[in-house]
């Protein structure tokens, strides 16, 4: 029986994004990336100045904000278009300045529950793989597949830092891992939606496996969803 609602969960950089993606194309699936919301309420907040800290605001931000998410038109790498108010801002909500802020708005219970009304519509219609930190444990429970993709905090820090510098940005790795180690704990800790693998969900650890390898691994369990208590 082949999955119809996957969802994939798991800590930043550990690759989940790009499984995701490569399993909606091998499928015909829709590929949705749920981060890319609560990115673009850290990025509406910042542009119109308002504190991050300021829960209101944010989360009245969050409930008007216009936010749609396309197959990619531009073959830049990008993984799929994010439209805000009709703006392209997909590298943009990738900015440092959002790395630094989206924990935060994430843990605002009136954002999260403007995001998963518009993420479970989008969802429960089948034929998606969801990827974020809470699909299988809130977001999308009814998902017949789910994943949590997981890795080593330096490894994925590592994986950062190459991504920045083929964007042609300036960074530094021991900053990347001192960010990313606090974003676990933040994503890890809070009372909303914490993150953690849902009961039922496969664990896969990519430290030391190729892209190909964690590919083929989670495409025969969406092609066969019984093996999923096998694995």
């Amino acid at each position: 029986m082949k999955a119809r609602m996957i969802a994939i969960d798991g800590p930043a950089a550990s690759g989940k994004s790009t499984l995701a993606k490569n399993l909606a194309s091998a499928l015909g699936y829709l590929f949705f990336d749920t981060g890319v919301m609560y990115r673009a309420v850290t990025l509406a907040a910042l542009k119109s100045d308002t504190p991050v800290e300021d829960e209101v605001a944010v989360t009245a931000i969050a409930n008007v904000l216009d936010l749609d998410v396309q197959p990619p038109r531009t073959d830049d790498g990008r993984q799929c278009d994010v439209l805000m108010d009709g703006e392209d801002v997909t590298w943009e909500i990738r900015s440092p300045a959002v790395d630094e802020n989206v924990s935060q708005v994430s843990m605002y219970p009136g954002v999260r529950e403007a995001m998963t009304r518009r993420q479970r519509e989008i969802g429960l219609r089948g034929a998606v793989v969801m990827v974020g930190r809470d699909i299988g444990t809130v977001v999308l429970p009814e998902a017949d597949l789910k994943i949590y993709l997981d890795a080593s905090v330096e490894a994925r820090a590592n994986r950062r830092y190459e991504e920045s510098l083929g964007r042609g940005n300036s960074v530094n790795v021991d900053v990347i891992l001192e960010g990313m180690r606090e974003r676990d704990r933040l994503d890890s800790t809070r009372k909303l939606a914490p993150l953690r693998p849902a009961d039922d969900a496969v664990i896969l650890d990519s430290t030391k496996l190729s892209i190909d390898d964690v590919f083929k691994r989670a495409l025969a369990l969406a092609e066969d969803v019984r093996q999923q208590g096998e694995a």
